[in-house]
């Protein structure tokens, strides 16, 4: 095995969550890792959110748990990082329950404006949630995320009931949409499932204009969308 596949080995979440497989610019993520870490302060509650920046992050701050004896509390968004900080021992508080003091968050894309593109992850209710919650929001990326137009390299994630994925669907072409697709599961057949029972579309648009996530918001049986739009954040 690589120096990089033994680093990676060892950051998974337990033996049964053998994640990340593979990280892409992981010398830069390390580094962020390292400066989210630095952050912490003995008694504070953190929210943690989701993709590998933020998954390492993670790991770093279990670091420094264990070898200062600090005693923080973790807020999470999805069920890896809920393993992962049980397996770190840092204990971990509902989502909505508190308040964390700030919190880290990863992206897919930011542009010129601070609007922010994520959900490869599937979890855009649960991170919309820990982004409102959250004293201060620091966004852990590598240079590759920032872009000059939202949706160059991703579609947008939509959270959608399961009943209401042909209606969000049919109705998505009046809001600009080119083509959509119901995100298939890898590891099973069917679809992906969010941590609160959910479905996912990708939705690709040729145009991501201001306002798109409130409009989109409003079509009934939509729960949440990537779009994040309106947030007070911090680059790590």
């Amino acid at each position: 095995m690589s120096a990089e596949g033994e680093e990676l080995s060892a950051l998974y979440a337990s033996p049964a969550l053998q994640w990340p497989a593979n990280v892409a610019n992981l010398p830069e993520k390390r580094i962020v890792a390292e400066r989210i870490a630095a952050r912490v302060r003995d008694g504070e509650l953190i929210g943690i959110g989701s993709g590998s920046a933020t998954y390492m992050a993670l790991w770093a701050i279990g670091a420094r748990v264990r070898s200062e004896s600090l005693a923080i509390r973790i807020v999470t968004t999805s069920y890896e990082t809920e393993t992962a900080a049980a397996t770190l021992g840092i204990p971990t508080v509902p989502l909505g329950s508190a308040r964390p003091v700030w919190g880290v968050d990863g992206a897919d894309e930011v542009d010129p404006h601070g609007r922010v593109l994520k959900g490869r992850g599937g979890a855009m209710f649960m991170e919309k949630l820990l982004w409102a919650t959250c004293g201060r929001i620091y966004l852990a990326i590598d240079p590759s995320k920032r872009v000059q137009r939202l949706g160059q390299g991703f579609p947008v994630p939509i959270e959608v009931h399961r009943r209401a994925v042909e209606h969000v669907g049919s109705a998505l072409e009046q809001h600009g949409c080119v083509r959509w697709s119901l995100r298939l599961a890898g590891g099973k057949d069917g679809p992906v499932i969010t941590e609160w029972g959910n479905l996912v579309i990708d939705a690709w648009f040729a145009e991501v204009p201001h306002g798109l996530h409130s409009r989109l918001k409003a079509l009934p049986g939509v729960i949440e969308t990537g779009l994040f739009e309106g947030f007070d954040f911090e680059f790590a």
